[in-house]
């Protein structure tokens, strides 16, 4: 019955085109046999099992950012039980918002590595790939994730309106991005090899050297390499603030945004978080004055 349950969620997450279904299948499975050795099924669990849950995977030395994960996957399946009515709610989003949320806070989030805009704007120019230098001008540019870098595709820019499109994806609120003259220089320059050199039918903004979409671990690849060359990446050291990732991107956006004196309100808008008090979902901001604080906040880089 557990088998078949399993099997069920994976397929409705195929047609559904969730991607890190074998993750998401690898996070369930482990929860179901722990219900299994209490003799229970995931229509019985309860608080106690999910702190069990979390307690295996922190025993386990897993980082947050996999435990969120576990999580997130088990949240997937539970929509899925309450979407085919095998349940009436899903007992994952209380427990995250209790638990997760005050542990990711405790774990010092703000030792992540911010760089100056001197720094960001030396990585940038000793960038000579034309395609990598446009990862990163996107990244420092717009504070997009990983995730949603690696779904663009080419129709998705707008020059006329200096517009980028997201896919919708549910950790977004705002899928519409800003860019400046820097970016788009920098991506027409990538657009006119990726013409020039590449003759692909395929839609990606961003290609691999197989011609295919790129993926999120050769993104994370190239923006380390191109990093540890300019100094600002360790790759032997476990500590968060020697290392330099995609994330630490987002987080060189947020904060020399607000140091140049955005409105925090707009700065959660362009970052497109997820609104969770009802204030927020009645504080509607106009676009045309978000765009212009934009183009009057964003750091130049010398491009």
């Amino acid at each position: 019955m557990k088998s078949d349950l399993l099997d069920r969620f994976c397929q409705d997450c195929q047609m559904r085109n969730i991607r890190y279904i074998d993750t998401y299948r690898s996070y369930v499975n482990l929860f179901l046999k722990l219900l299994e050795s209490r003799s229970k099924d995931p229509a019985t669990a309860n608080r106690d099992d999910l702190k069990n849950y979390l307690s295996i995977l922190r025993e386990r030395g897993l980082k947050q950012a996999s435990i969120e994960k576990a999580f997130t996957s088990l949240s997937t399946f539970y929509t899925y039980l309450v979407d085919e009515e095998l349940m009436s709610v899903n007992p994952i989003i209380p427990f995250k918002r209790r638990y997760l949320r005050k542990y990711k806070d405790d774990n010092g989030s703000e030792a992540r590595q911010i760089i100056t805009i001197d720094q960001a704007s030396l990585l940038i120019n000793s960038t000579l790939n034309s395609r990598d230098r446009a990862i990163l001008v996107i990244f420092f540019k717009t504070g997009i994730r990983r995730g949603e870098l690696c779904q663009l595709d080419v129709g998705d820019l707008d020059y006329e309106n200096m517009t980028i499109k997201l896919k919708l994806t549910a950790k977004r609120s705002n899928r519409l991005l800003y860019f400046d003259n820097e970016t788009e220089e920098a991506l027409q320059a990538w657009l006119r090899i990726r013409k020039e050199k590449h003759s692909f039918d395929i839609d990606a903004l961003f290609i691999s050297s197989q011609g295919l979409r790129i993926s999120p671990e050769e993104v994370d690849y190239i923006v380390k390499k191109h990093a540890t060359r300019a100094g600002l990446h360790k790759p032997g050291s476990k500590r968060l603030e020697d290392r330099f990732t995609p994330h630490c991107c987002r987080h060189w956006f947020t904060t020399h945004l607000i140091r140049a004196g955005m409105p925090r309100d707009f700065v959660k808008e362009l970052r497109g978080d997820v609104r969770h008090e009802a204030i927020d979902i009645y504080n509607h901001i106009d676009k045309k004055e978000l765009k212009e604080s934009y183009l009057a906040h964003i750091p130049q880089l010398g491009i």
